[in-house]
């Protein structure tokens, strides 16, 4: 794993956990958030949500400092929106390390985030979600892959991978960047990663990732 400060030649690295497995690591408390973040989560009256959201911030803070060499707490993410160029929301980026993409994602327990060189997008679903009904999806995605999914004999997870995808690649703002999708069984989620050629999984303590990189089946 590089710790070129600029970013240029670093491993990505992506991290999938539950959020429980998140707010119990010892290199992560929420109190690493910025004062612009917590103003965020105070509008979640939702306590299960708030934490899945302050597990994706803390688990994207993980992944910077295993590329970049940094502690955690001295990681700085920001975000921007494309659409309206606002700050505070939108794609997240490392504002002093301009050469590496950042992304998270949170869903009903379960966060995941990536750091890489150029852009890069991450997508968690749980492996029980079901995505809108095929009328809906085929507004989203492309008709001829919706409607092979919706031939298999249970379509479900089919459409599933299909919109982990998607979503991957909306975040990393490309279409032509690598993209792999993998189950990880042991969080019972769908992930799919787009952007992050040769990814690394950390191996951070008390923090199951398991030992190698996703084989993208």
């Amino acid at each position: 794993m590089s710790s070129d400060p600029g970013g240029v030649g670093a491993a990505a690295v992506a991290c999938v956990a539950t959020t429980a497995e998140v707010l119990a690591h010892p290199e992560l408390d929420e109190r690493l958030l910025a004062p612009w973040e917590r103003r965020r989560l105070a509008g979640i009256r939702v306590p299960a949500r708030r934490d899945d959201v302050v597990a994706a911030r803390l688990l994207l803070r993980l992944c910077a400092s295993r590329v970049t060499g940094l502690p955690p707490r001295d990681v700085t993410p920001a975000q921007r929106c494309p659409g309206c160029g606002r700050d505070g929301h939108g794609r997240p980026y490392l504002s002093d390390r301009p050469g590496l993409g950042a992304s998270f994602s949170h869903a009903d327990g379960l966060a995941a985030a990536v750091v890489g060189p150029g852009p890069v997008g991450i997508d968690v679903e749980p492996l029980t979600r079901r995505p809108g009904p095929a009328s809906v999806l085929r507004r989203l995605l492309p008709h001829d892959e919706v409607d092979a999914a919706c031939a298999e004999p249970d379509p479900g997870p089919a459409l599933l991978r299909l919109w982990v995808r998607r979503e991957a690649l909306f975040k990393a703002g490309r279409d032509d960047v690598p993209l792999t999708v993998w189950t990880d069984r042991f969080r019972a989620a769908v992930v799919a990663l787009a952007g992050a050629d040769g990814v690394a999984v950390a191996p951070v303590p008390s923090l199951s990732l398991g030992q190698a990189p996703p084989s993208g089946r």
